[in-house]
């Protein structure tokens, strides 16, 4: 078996690691052929297939990022946990983009969101009100992964 093969996470564990982890990187092709790279929160919700859940996120409709996929709607994101090397983990996804900007549905996603990573109350609901119609949703759909586990090394490396 190859090394790749054996730090390589099955489709349970890279749920499991984005259901935990925070943050996820978002690089999409900036306007200087250079790539741009974001952090964003983010949000797993499950595909028609029962598969590896989706990642969502949302973002101002005049960030740089939404610009960058309105001209090229391919990301790659890349989220990755540990101190030492024989800790590391990750997964890395190359993304086509679908955008959503109904504000009801950005409405309901920024809810959705924010319910992830704090308390919804009352100041997050006028937030979310306000922010809505200048935000989009983003849907990000995978076309292929890589993921690795260090752990599975055992230390033999």
């Amino acid at each position: 078996m190859s090394r790749r093969d054996q730090i390589k996470m099955s489709d349970e564990e890279v749920r499991a690691f984005l259901d935990e982890e925070r943050t996820v990187i978002c690089a999409t092709n900036g306007p200087r052929g250079w790539p741009h790279l974001m952090p964003l929160w983010y949000v797993l919700r499950p595909t028609g297939d029962g598969g590896t859940p989706e990642v969502w996120a949302w973002t101002f409709a005049k960030s740089q990022k939404a610009v960058n996929i309105a001209r090229d709607s391919r990301a790659t994101l890349q989220v990755e946990a540990g101190d030492s090397y024989d800790q590391l983990r990750g997964v890395m996804l190359e993304c086509a983009v679908v955008v959503h900007g109904d504000v009801e549905d950005v409405k309901a996603f920024g809810l959705e969101l924010y319910g992830r990573y704090a308390e919804v109350n009352d100041d997050v609901r006028t937030m979310v009100d306000a922010q809505a119609p200048k935000r989009i949703v983003m849907q990000f759909v995978e076309r292929r992964r890589a993921t690795w586990d260090h752990r599975k090394l055992d230390g033999v490396y």
